[in-house]
């Protein structure tokens, strides 16, 4: 559901139980009105007393549901509530009869109008049952009292109920809004904050190894045995390499960063690295195959990089934000296949120079005894093959 929708459901949840308030109020004020002595005879009470039930009960039906019928059942039950007060009493109605026909007429029946305000075909009905109510009131009422000050009452009652479905209809949409206003600025501040503290991350991570080791280099290495120094530069690169492929390596201390073994390296747990990297760049890149593969920490680099490459070149030129890239092994090869459904190209239309394909993909695997095959066609998607040796 869209977040049109919502707030349209939300707003006439509101408006359909403000008139059930409202609605419901004034029918037990109209009815208190009537059960006062001296107001109708006995026998127009009981005659009442149904059609009194039947507007309560649309009027509670009104707070759940937008059925049409429902309003149309309410109006019908009110007017004929009317007549039966003004014509079939014998003595008269009093005083309070005369209240309760205004109570009823301005009020109960005026709290249709609260949910008859949110399209064109509802402000139609708003307006024919408007109509009807006031002229069979006034019409009603004019042996009792003057048909001015009936309608006046009347136009006020309606009035008052339309203002408030109005303002409700209009009030929702624009709360929603400013709500989804200020969500959208909560986010940018967090999103900046979060960059913020990214930075200052990277800068503290450059602290504490590579500019450290630079400055030792810087006074030629002082203190510092050369082996120590080798071991140092060492752990930098290794360091840069991790950032380079997408992981976050955690401090352990000033200096002290969590690194992987240069040996053998797990290619399943590199490979979601770099799923996360693509992933906050957004595109959804989705593994198949093999999960568990150990690579000799120099091929992985170059492997992980070729991959990190193509996925580039997907993320930039195919149109499209998803990739799949399959893993599968033998005795003696790695293989990932890298495809997407986006643009494609004419392979014989390119400079292959000019992809960014030449040396960071072909070039880097060559390096390592790998090799790497590129398939595509306009509208065909992409395809690209990387094998490097186990």
């Amino acid at each position: 559901m869209s977040a049109m929708d919502l707030i349209a459901k939300e707003r006439d949840r509101l408006l359909q139980r403000t008139a059930r308030v409202y609605g419901v109020s004034f029918t037990l004020v109209s009815l208190v009105c009537l059960t006062l002595p001296g107001s109708v005879d006995i026998v127009t009470w009981i005659l009442c007393a149904p059609l009194y039930a039947v507007l309560g009960f649309c009027q509670f039906r009104i707070g759940r549901s937008r059925s049409l019928g429902w309003v149309v059942l309410g109006m019908g039950a009110g007017v004929g509530i009317v007549f039966v007060i003004t014509g079939l009493s014998t003595v008269g109605p009093g005083p309070s009869a005369i209240s309760a026909v205004a109570q009823l007429a301005a009020g109960s029946l005026a709290s249709f109008a609260v949910v008859l305000t949110t399209d064109a075909l509802r402000r139609v009905v708003l307006g024919a049952s408007f109509i009807v109510v006031s002229g069979s009131t006034a019409l009603a009422l004019a042996p009792y009292q003057g048909p001015i000050r009936t309608l006046a009452l009347l136009l006020l009652g309606w009035a008052i109920a339309t203002i408030i479905g109005a303002w409700v209809s209009a009030a929702v949409p624009q709360a929603a809004r400013s709500i989804a206003s200020i969500g959208r600025a909560h986010r940018a501040e967090r999103h900046a904050s979060e960059t913020e503290a990214q930075r200052r991350q990277g800068a503290r991570l450059l602290h504490d190894t590579v500019l450290a080791t630079l400055t030792l280099l810087a006074h030629s290495g002082v203190g510092v045995s050369p082996v120590a120094l080798r071991e140092q530069a060492a752990d930098d690169a290794r360091l840069l390499r991790q950032l380079r492929l997408g992981a976050t390596p955690s401090p352990q201390s000033s200096g002290v960063y969590q690194l992987e073994s240069t040996e053998d390296t797990v290619l399943g747990t590199t490979l979601e690295s770099v799923k996360q990297r693509f992933g906050r760049m957004g595109l959804e890149v989705s593994w198949h195959g093999t999960g568990q593969v150990l690579l000799p920490s120099h091929v992985l680099d170059a492997f992980l990089l070729a991959l990190a490459e193509c996925l580039e070149n997907v993320r930039r030129h195919s149109g499209v934000t998803e990739a799949h890239v399959t893993i599968t092994d033998d005795e003696t090869t790695v293989r990932a296949m890298i495809t997407d459904s986006g643009v494609g190209f004419d392979l014989d239309d390119v400079d292959s120079a000019r992809l960014g394909f030449k040396e960071s993909v072909v070039g880097r695997l060559r390096e390592v005894g790998g090799r790497a095959r590129l398939f595509s066609s306009p509208g065909a998607g992409t395809t690209v093959v990387l094998e490097v040796p186990k």
